[in-house]
């Protein structure tokens, strides 16, 4: 069957927020994301998905048996070529819509490399399973006035704040240094459940849409967090931006330092 290209998203434009507008706005637009696990692959499919001009995917791991319990982008053979997450989240992307500009970066983000990894897309998602990452993502962003996305999930546990700089509290605002490494829970310690991966990241997608979609006014200043097995969800609305706040306050921007 031959594609209409007016039909592929009309489903999508008849959602009245974004409409054949906001279609055009996320056709122009160009996303970094930094992460291609269970919640990078799940955006990334969404987000391909929905139409948006250019991907950036920054991710240095190769796939392990592991991950295709949760990252529904990859496929058994994926993980007994030892390919990179980021490269097979090519291939796959490019035939579920090949009009999608798309760009894997096999490193890790650092403060070394950040401002050429993301430069100045229109939104920035947060896909790593780490917090020092985020911190280095939620400086740079707040100094270049970047809106970003984060998320993070581990067993049943899920968390999102979505960060637009000088309208919302940014990260540190809230949590002004990192958490000490043994209190961080990560999925190999212990372990995680697909759902609560896709969940996070389609509430990441959605976020992302608004802003690309030229709504950022629709992002709410709130912190989300689910606990899936026990059935709690919480949207929790947040203060104002801390004037003192090291980051987006005092714009002191130490992770973006050398180490």
């Amino acid at each position: 069957m031959r594609e209409s290209p007016s039909e592929r998203f009309s489903r999508q434009e008849l959602f009245a927020p974004i409409g054949p507008e906001g279609q055009r706005r996320i056709a122009a637009a160009r996303v970094v994301l930094i992460g291609c696990g269970a919640l990078g692959s799940t955006l990334a499919n969404a987000l391909v998905r929905a139409g948006v001009g250019e991907l950036e995917i920054v991710d240095d791991d190769r796939l392990e048996w592991s991950n295709l319990q949760r990252q529904t982008l990859f496929e058994e053979e994926h993980v007994r070529q030892g390919r990179f997450k980021a490269e097979a989240a090519l291939d796959v992307l490019g035939r579920i819509n090949p009009t999608v500009r798309l760009a894997a970066r096999l490193e890790r983000l650092n403060a070394g490399n950040v401002e050429n990894l993301i430069g100045k897309p229109q939104v920035v998602l947060d896909a790593t399973d780490n917090f020092r990452t985020r911190y280095l993502i939620n400086d740079y962003c707040v100094r270049e006035g970047l809106p970003w996305i984060y998320g993070g999930c581990a067993a049943a546990y899920g968390t999102s704040l979505s960060v637009i700089p000088e309208r919302t509290p940014c990260l540190r605002c809230l949590f002004p240094e990192p958490p000490a490494g043994d209190t961080e829970l990560t999925c190999h310690q212990v372990g995680i459940i697909g759902p609560i991966a896709h969940l996070v990241a389609s509430i990441q997608g959605a976020e992302a849409l608004k802003i690309l979609s030229g709504h950022p006014e629709a992002v709410r200043p709130r912190l989300v967090t689910v606990d899936l097995w026990n059935d709690q969800f919480l949207s929790l609305p947040l203060a104002e931006r801390d004037p003192q706040c090291p980051c987006c306050g005092r714009r002191d921007f130490v992770f973006l330092e050398p180490a």
